[in-house]
């Protein structure tokens, strides 16, 4: 099925077989805290994949990288201390192909599996496949994946925990026209219709009239079913001019959860992120204080383990509870610049039975951090430019930390998504960091394919987001209006 190869200088690590004596048992709250773990395969590719990595070599574990056929050649392949191949370059036989990856922690004797983002990390389905293998899932409990992928059961959940949630109806809509009609009336136009199982900005439909609410809600049901395999729907307010602001939090196995502080990810296109940062402008402490401890409180109520982000929309200085990623973050670097924290060694530690070792009075932000994805596509067509990366030549100088898989000579696959590096900018102040974001694309070289380096140059002298608080349709706006002045 696939093919493992060790590292040269480490061909004497031999698979020993067994739980007792990889040394490791599933974590339970009765049992004690368990040793740190000697080896994590890391279920993932790309940057993060690295960035797992690293946060790993750090500690003294050893990596097992699993990849597909595309990405043999990848730098984090080549410097973990094993690799398996799992499979061709179509994902569904390769980076979701669960037996593939057991069977990869299997036979490199790895005693635990670090999902990262997007594939696999937030499948309950997966998380329980793991577990049942003997293998410690760094990440939450299967259910309380499924209870918080479930965008309904995770909103009530909400509710209960006392976080604010956006208003709507409590469960999936029913089938009754009259009664979907009589929903909306009450909640309000305009309404926005969202599959119970989607993410990732799909399985959704705004409604602005009652003429267009029964279509709407049929396609959406429809849509659902073939993207996510539930075709369960439901209704909330729609908010006109929200931002999008999410708090980081941890959680242990013992009850302590901590917030550390919030990002505004308001740069989007498409529902998809572009431009992150922390702390969000023009947010007082007293109200981040107040989310903060309730997204805590949340997690200690629902048993939460790992690190989770809870995402807002946030407008007229209300917050209202969309969802929660049980998962690290894409953005997850502009939080550790700004706390000190490293985000993905907590969860490694967390996962391994260890506590906190701090609580959220030791937590303290301090300055300010701005995120822009690099992607390999146009900068305003958004086409896709998979292909060779002849020169690459990342930036560097204060305050910079560029988070990459990629090198010059490196072939840009066409089969996975286009992210091929984060620029994080570090300031004392606002002002500061986004100057040196500036200066940074401006040292940034790529050529071979198109990136959309020029469109983050235009933002970062785009005089409303200097100003800070664009709401979450701005740049939609701003690349509409361009688009008409052609």
């Amino acid at each position: 099925m696939f093919e493992k190869k060790p590292r040269a200088e480490q061909g004497d690590d031999k698979p020993s077989g067994g739980l007792l004596k990889r040394g490791i048992m599933r974590a339970t709250s009765k049992q004690s805290p368990l040793a740190m773990f000697e080896k994590i395969l890391i279920a993932n590719r790309g940057e993060i994949a690295l960035r797992i990595q690293r946060a790993c070599r750090e500690m003294g574990i050893k990596t097992v990288a699993v990849h597909s056929e595309a990405d043999a050649d990848a730098k984090y392949v080549k410097l973990a201390d094993e690799s398996v191949c799992i499979g061709p370059a179509p994902s569904a036989q390769s980076y979701l192909h669960i037996p593939a990856i057991i069977s990869a922690a299997e036979v490199t004797d790895a005693q635990a599996i670090h999902p990262g983002y997007g594939f696999l990390s937030e499948n309950a389905d997966f998380a329980e496949r793991v577990e049942k293998s003997g293998f410690v899932f760094i990440g939450p409990r299967p259910d309380t994946i499924r209870l918080m992928g479930d965008k309904v059961s995770a909103k009530n959940a909400m509710k209960k925990a006392g976080v604010p949630c956006v208003p709507g109806v409590d469960g999936a809509l029913p089938d009754n026209p009259a009664e979907i009609v009589k929903i909306a009336r009450s909640i309000g136009y305009p309404v926005i219709i969202k599959a119970s199982g989607g993410g990732g900005g799909r399985g959704m439909r705004v409604v602005h009239t009652e003429a267009a609410l029964l279509n709407a809600v049929a396609m959406t049901r429809s849509e659902a079913q073939a993207a996510f395999n539930n075709p369960m729907v439901y209704m909330e307010k729609f908010l006109e001019n929200p931002r999008h602001i999410e708090f980081q939090v941890l959680a242990d196995s013992y009850g302590n959860a901590v917030y550390l502080g919030e990002r505004d990810c308001s740069m989007q296109r498409r529902h998809q992120k572009i431009i992150e940062e922390a702390p969000a402008p023009m947010l007082n402490a007293r109200l981040r204080n107040k989310i903060g401890e309730r997204c805590a409180e949340a997690c200690r109520k629902i048993g939460y383990r790992g690190a989770g982000t809870f995402e807002f929309l946030y407008e007229n200085d209300e917050f209202f509870f969309i969802e929660m990623n049980t998962r690290v973050q894409v953005e997850h670097p502009v939080t550790e610049m700004i706390t000190g924290i490293d985000i993905v060694q907590q969860q490694i530690r967390i996962a391994a039975g260890e506590k906190l070792n701090f609580r959220q009075k030791d937590i303290e932000l301090k300055g300010h951090a701005v995120e822009c994805r690099i992607n390999a596509e146009h900068p305003y067509k958004f086409t896709p430019s998979p292909g060779r990366i002849t020169i690459w030549h990342p930036p560097g100088g204060p305050g910079i930390r560029v988070d990459s898989h990629v090198y010059a000579n490196y072939f840009v696959p066409p089969h996975y998504d286009s992210l091929i590096a984060k620029i994080i900018a570090y300031g004392e102040t606002r002002d500061q960091a986004v100057a040196r974001m500036r200066t940074a694309l401006s040292e940034m070289a790529v050529e071979g394919i198109a990136t959309n380096i020029p469109l983050h140059q235009e933002l970062m002298q785009d005089a409303a987001f200097l100003n800070g608080g664009t709401s979450i349709h701005y740049l939609e706006h701003k690349l509409a209006d361009r688009t008409k002045g052609q």
